[in-house]
């Protein structure tokens, strides 16, 4: 985690609220009490307890500082030191433990003299700095308070517990100075403030600075509808009869601009600026392709060359993998009916009813429980699963095994009544259509794009391919359809049929359908009335980067939004709803994780998983993604995959990530020798069938243990 992420958490915690937290190149902190956005600037020389310090100072404006204009009338400057002496004290009444950081913070600020005291005479500073300085440092350093008339008024700015109240004392205070410089006058050497107590010398009471403040608003409010000139303000008339000689003298208040042109030494202004992006939430009706409709279209588009016979060798090759298939199934459902019940039997409760129960009578001498008992077994969880199927071009080799899996965990929902969905995602089912002028029409639009958003490409479509919603006979046509294209993209295109150009495979828009399921989850847990839903992405790997949408200026100098590429390690994926905050890393498959782990972060109860079907000489490559080479992690997963052809990654996006071998899964599972073989065959027959039947039941009952 860096830097700028930890200080963001603190600002959040310290907020008790979601901040959206940024750092970027600007001179002074800033807070949008609207959008609750907190942008900080990068203080890369601060130290961490200062850093920590300017934090706090931030935070208490955005919990303290009311979202309403300041008096008209009182310099800024004024108000901002009563209001910054106010949001102090109250953060660190709020939070004791911020006291050692502010004391720790002001003393180092002190020392390397941030506020320019080196050569200056304090005595002849005005209220405003010494008042400044006071409230800041005045435990390191002496500050003099020459009459009874200016402790007051620091009392009043130290008891202002409102905004109200502090723009009161900052309007005393202004009063003072300015009728201090028009009439100066030798100042004793009075004792610092740092001999200033509460209580002694109080300034103006809670009551007294809100009638002062009313007093204002209806002036303020008189003038604004037109009033007579008789309701100008006290400070008004002062401004106007109180000036000798005509001269509009404006005390200064040097101290502020000092500590501000001195917080700017420590940003740094060197690399790119930090870029925040936010994931669009996407139209569902736009982006599903609806599962009647593609098959409609899989059936009406088949263009055939050969009339008789034209399917049968993929479809009775569906037909045998599906009976083949069955033991693998079975076995997912007996795995899953016994974590199911030992589930259930954990959250069971046991209680007495309070009748007699006579088989125990007799042995009244020895045993107090002589009650019945009733075991109450809590219901089961009703499941849901969500599958995410690679259509991309690269998947044509692997199609047809990555099929077969999702088949018999599609067999295993229909079988335990657990309603699914699966999807399958693509840029080539969504087509423009032709205007009857010859121009393309426009395509939908998935969401309204806006500035700082992340693209999600307007071809991106999730095929519902299957669907646990249709009866047996329609899902068995819609597999059947399915393993067609399947196998017509693993022979090749060689064979006497292909798909139309709708369901061809395309590109990989794996970000896109994993910005996708931030809808799809929640809609079908809904649709379905589940408790627990869990999510199965197939897939031959990770995709690249997405673009953000951004201001952008073309060759007229006219402003338009267009798009733009993420840069790495400068570029942050925030949300909202979880105050999440998620730096973009280099590696392309690290932009994959990242956007499942905010997924993640968005459904916890959900498990998240990833099955990739592997050519053997790509095992190699996929585990380095993850391991690097030469570590015990990665001499882990290669023993693995040596001795099962299997292994299960767990520091990806996904909860698991489960890597198999293509070549492994279509071994035949069946104990088959030919009559009269001798016993090395029949031993060496037996050892194959185990070592296949322990492939499959490992990776399948780490699978169930995930889905209960």
């Amino acid at each position: 985690m860096t830097k700028h992420e930890v200080k963001s958490q603190l600002a959040k915690l310290l907020a008790t609220e979601d901040l959206v937290v940024e750092h970027r190149f600007v001179e002074t902190a800033q807070f949008n009490v609207q959008t609750r956005v907190l942008t900080l600037p990068r203080w890369e020389r601060a130290s961490n307890t200062v850093y920590d310090l300017l934090v706090g100072h931030e935070v208490g404006h955005a919990l303290f500082t009311p979202d309403q204009d300041p008096p008209k009338g009182i310099p800024h400057s004024f108000i901002n030191i009563t209001e910054d002496a106010r949001i102090e004290k109250l953060m660190k009444r709020k939070y004791p433990g911020l006291s050692k950081t502010f004391f720790k913070g002001y003393s180092e600020l002190s020392d390397e003299d941030f506020f320019c005291l080196e050569g200056e005479d304090l005595g002849k500073m005005t209220l405003a700095d010494r008042a400044n300085l006071y409230f800041k440092i005045g435990n390191y350093i002496d500050i003099p308070f020459f009459n009874d008339e200016e402790r007051k008024i620091i009392h009043t700015v130290a008891d202002a517990e409102t905004f109200a109240d502090a723009c009161v004392a900052a309007e005393v205070m202004y009063r003072y100075d300015k009728k201090s410089a028009q009439e100066p006058e030798e100042q004793p050497n009075i004792p610092a403030a740092s001999n200033l107590q509460p209580g002694e010398d109080g300034g103006m009471t809670h009551e007294e600075m809100q009638e002062e403040a009313d007093k204002r608003e209806q002036a303020n409010e008189e003038t604004e509808e037109g009033g007579s000139q008789d309701t100008e303000s006290e400070l008004e008339q002062e401004e106007t009869t109180g000036n000798k000689g005509g001269s509009s003298f404006e005390p200064e208040v040097k101290t502020v601009d000092s500590l501000d042109e001195s917080l700017r030494e420590l940003i740094s202004n060197h690399g790119g600026e930090n870029v925040y992006v936010e994931l669009p939430k996407v139209n569902l009706d736009t982006i599903i392709g609806k599962n009647r409709d593609i098959h409609d279209y899989i059936d009406s588009n088949w263009c055939v060359r050969k009339e008789e016979n034209t399917f049968e060798i993929p479809d009775s090759k569906y037909v045998e993998f599906k009976r083949s298939a069955q033991k693998e199934v079975n076995y997912l459902v007996k795995e899953f009916e016994c974590k199911k019940a030992a589930d259930s039997y954990a959250r069971s409760s046991t209680s007495r009813t309070g009748v007699l129960d006579c088989t125990k009578l007799h042995t009244y001498k020895y045993n107090e429980d002589l009650f019945k008992k009733i075991t109450t077994l809590a219901d089961g969880k009703n499941h849901g699963l969500v599958f995410v199927l690679d259509w991309s071009g690269s998947m044509a080799s692997v199609l047809e095994d990555t099929l077969k899996q999702l088949y018999s965990l599609v067999w295993f929902c229909k079988k335990v009544n657990i309603p699914f969905e699966v999807y399958a995602f693509t840029n080539e089912w969504i087509q423009r259509d032709t205007l009857p002028d010859g121009s393309w029409a426009p395509l939908p639009n998935h969401y309204e794009a806006q500035d700082g958003q992340l693209n999600v490409d307007e071809n991106f479509c999730m095929m519902n391919i299957l669907t646990s919603k249709v009866n047996g006979k329609v899902l068995d046509h819609q597999l059947k359809n399915i393993y067609r294209i399947g196998y017509y993209f693993a022979s090749r295109g060689c064979y006497f049929y292909e798909p139309g150009r709708r369901v061809s495979l395309s590109g990989t828009p794996l970000n896109e359908a994993i910005i996708s399921l931030h809808q799809i989850l929640p809609t079908f847990q809904k649709e379905n009335k589940l408790q627990k839903v869990q999510c199965v992405i197939l897939t031959d790997g990770e995709a690249g980067f997405l673009n953000r949408h951004a201001m952008t200026t073309n060759y007229k100098g006219e402003e338009h939004l267009g798009y733009k590429r993420l840069v790495a390690d400068r570029t942050f994926v925030r949300d909202r709803k979880t105050g999440n905050t998620y730096q973009v890393k280099y590696r392309y498959n690290k932009f994959t994780d990242l956007l499942l782990n905010n997924l993640k972060d968005n459904f916890v109860n959900m498990n998240l998983i990833g099955i990739r079907v592997l050519p053997p000489r790509d095992a190699n490559s996929f585990m380095k993604l993850y391991s690097e080479y030469g570590t015990s992690s990665y001499d882990k997963l290669q023993s693995s995959w040596r001795k099962e052809k299997s292994f299960s990654i767990k520091n990806s996006g996904y909860d698991a990530y489960f890597g198999m071998s293509a070549t492994a899964l279509n071994q035949d599972t069946e104990f088959d020798v030919d009559e009269g073989a001798t016993k090395a065959k029949i031993k060496s027959a037996f050892v194959k069938s185990l070592k296949t039947k322990k492939l499959n039941k490992r990776i399948l009952g780490e699978f169930i243990s995930l889905v209960v």
